[in-house]
């Protein structure tokens, strides 16, 4: 950012009623927290899954994040203390409240908002101007997650990822509009600025590549390779019939020959920018060699350290940048001698109080709002309780969703799939309609009501158990627990598949597996699947209340987690 951008963001702080001296005082703070001395030759910035969120938000980290097997106990499965224990963060800090659930609520008035694109784009535009050649690397999960982003099939993010710099980018949300669409964003949007990469992506037919597998770029004379990874499970966690022609996978295989191919043209330093997920990430990264590091997403783990990985290649580093657009990472690479000497890492908070809005983008984004301004500014309701999605079980948000689904379909069980974007409310605060499509903006997004067998609902727990607590991480290939109201149930993370979900309860009463049950449900990725878009249904629920008083939350009976520090 040049002198001139940051009077006008002065200024644009000084219309919205801020005083002199507290921008001074903020400036001061923002100085000392994003003053990142530039280090070695080569410079990488990442940020991953936003969820098209373009305003400063709250967003709530999870008090559950379990680990299984021999992810317990380790990153990314730390939650609350134990994270704080494990990075040397002080309880009560600006850090303790960017990256635990402590005292939230609390923390939130003190420490403000996070996230904005006209506030990453300062400091995108601040660590660049310190780092000659640095790259702006976006992991997916942009063009999707809010209002304006739906009714724009992403357009509205694909201007800001242009204006925002981004250099290159992978994918998985993005696929939800279909893939001709992604296509005409590629192949046009994108032409001459920015490589979308996707090496495990191809033709159904013949298995020809569908994107670009890498970029070989030049930085400061250091040859460096970017290879691409789009989430691997999208025609499973997704409907298929939006990517009829393409394959996905993890595709190790495939991926070594990438990499040594990239070696053999020169690369110095071979990154992956991957979806994978963070256990995933682990997993290959000790399985492939000859990647450096592996700047990561999907799993919304921000993650202020990389975990080092040995592999038959040497080390590779592994990390995850978070979510929302709350933490932009920074990679230094020194590069001399034939080989890396040296690196270092930051993930950055986006305090949206320590860093004036960019004009530019501030304009664009004003711009893009407008026309939809009216609509996103509904008041349905207030709520007297703290509103949050993340964790591996029932957030309060998910459960407002469940009794929704409960009073205004008329089912006995709710069912809310396991999604992990969406903002956070604090207590008194008005849900918007443009809230409720944070938490539900999705091209599938038919409610349902169905009647299923006891025996078929629990097979529908176990299956979605699995696909979050199997052992091998190549075998996670969902999001976070499905959301369940009306059900009670216990769950074992450790047990084997099928033996994970007991005690099934109605009413007290237990399931009977011959019996059906009304069941309630949305975003089925079934091709013609029809129903009231589900944010409809929670946008009149809330507008017959008015006020939500804080959710009691349906939450599984644990067994077997007692000391794992995923859980608070």
């Amino acid at each position: 950012m040049d002198r001139r951008e940051f009077l006008e963001a002065l200024a644009l702080g000084a219309a919205a009623g801020l005083p002199l001296a507290s921008r001074s005082a903020l400036a001061s703070d923002g100085d000392a927290l994003y003053d990142v001395p530039r280090y070695g030759n080569v410079s990488l910035l990442h940020f991953t899954d936003c969820h098209a969120q373009m305003l400063p938000e709250y967003f709530r980290e999870p008090d559950v994040n379990l680990g299984v097997a021999g992810a317990a106990g380790k990153p990314p499965h730390l939650v609350g203390k134990a994270f704080l224990e494990a990075y040397g963060i002080p309880p009560a800090s600006r850090e303790a409240y960017a990256f635990t659930y402590l005292d939230f609520a609390q923390a939130a008035k003190t420490y403000g908002k996070l996230g904005g694109f006209a506030h990453l784009a300062t400091l995108v535009k601040r660590l660049k101007a310190s780092r000659p050649g640095a790259l702006l690397l976006d992991g997916g999960d942009t063009w999707q997650g809010s209002a304006v982003s739906l009714w724009t099939r992403g357009q509205d993010m694909v201007e800001a990822q242009k204006a925002l710099g981004v250099d290159i980018m992978t994918g998985h949300w993005e696929f939800t509009y279909g893939q001709d669409r992604v296509k005409q964003v590629v192949d046009h949007d994108f032409k001459g600025s920015i490589e979308f990469l996707a090496q495990n992506v191809a033709t159904a037919d013949f298995g020809d590549p569908v994107f670009k597998a890498y970029t070989l770029r030049e930085i400061n004379g250091v040859p460096v390779a970017i290879i691409g990874q789009a989430f691997p499970y999208t025609p499973i966690a997704n409907p298929r019939y939006m990517v009829a022609e393409w394959t996905f996978g993890i595709k190790e295989a495939e991926l070594q020959k990438r990499v040594d191919e990239a070696r053999s043209k020169g690369a110095k330093v071979v990154v992956l920018l991957s979806h994978n997920g963070m256990d995933v990430d682990l997993k290959l990264a000790a399985r492939v060699r000859g990647i450096d590091a592996i700047l990561g997403g999907h799993t919304h783990d921000g993650v202020p350290r990389p975990v080092a990985v040995k592999n038959a290649g040497g080390t590779t580093l592994v990390t995850n940048a978070g979510c929302n657009g709350k933490f932009l990472a920074v990679l230094d690479f020194d590069y001399g001698d034939g080989r890396i000497r040296g690196w270092r890492y930051r993930l950055l908070p986006v305090f949206s109080n320590l860093l004036p809005a960019d004009p530019r983008m501030q304009a664009l984004i004003e711009k893009t709002r407008a026309p939809h301004a009216a609509k996103l500014g509904e008041k349905l309701a207030v709520t007297e309780g703290l509103l949050y999605r993340r964790g591996n079980f029932n957030g309060s948000a998910d459960q407002m969703i469940l009794d929704a689904m409960l009073a205004v379909k008329g089912a006995q069980i709710a069912f809310s799939p396991g999604f992990r974007w969406g903002t956070t409310l604090l207590p008194g605060d008005a849900i918007t309609l443009e809230d409720v499509m944070s938490w539900s903006a999705i091209t599938y997004p038919y409610s349902t009501l169905t009647d299923i067998s006891g025996e078929m609902i629990k097979t529908i727990l176990e299956d979605v158990c699995d696909n979050l607590f199997n052992p091998d991480p190549y075998y996670q290939q969902g999001g976070d627990m499905v959301r369940v109201g009306g059900l009670t149930y216990t769950c074992t993370p450790g047990e084997t598949v099928g033996k994970r979900i007991t005690d099934m309860r109605l009413g007290g009463r237990p399931i009977e597996a011959s019996k059906t049950y009304k069941v309630a449900g949305w975003a089925p990725v079934a091709e013609g699947a029809k129903g009231e878009p589900i944010w409809e249904v929670i946008a009149a629920y809330l507008r017959d209340r008015k006020t939500v008083p804080p959710p009691t939350l349906n939450l599984p009976k644990l067994v077997g987690v007692e000391g794992n520090l995923g859980i608070a």
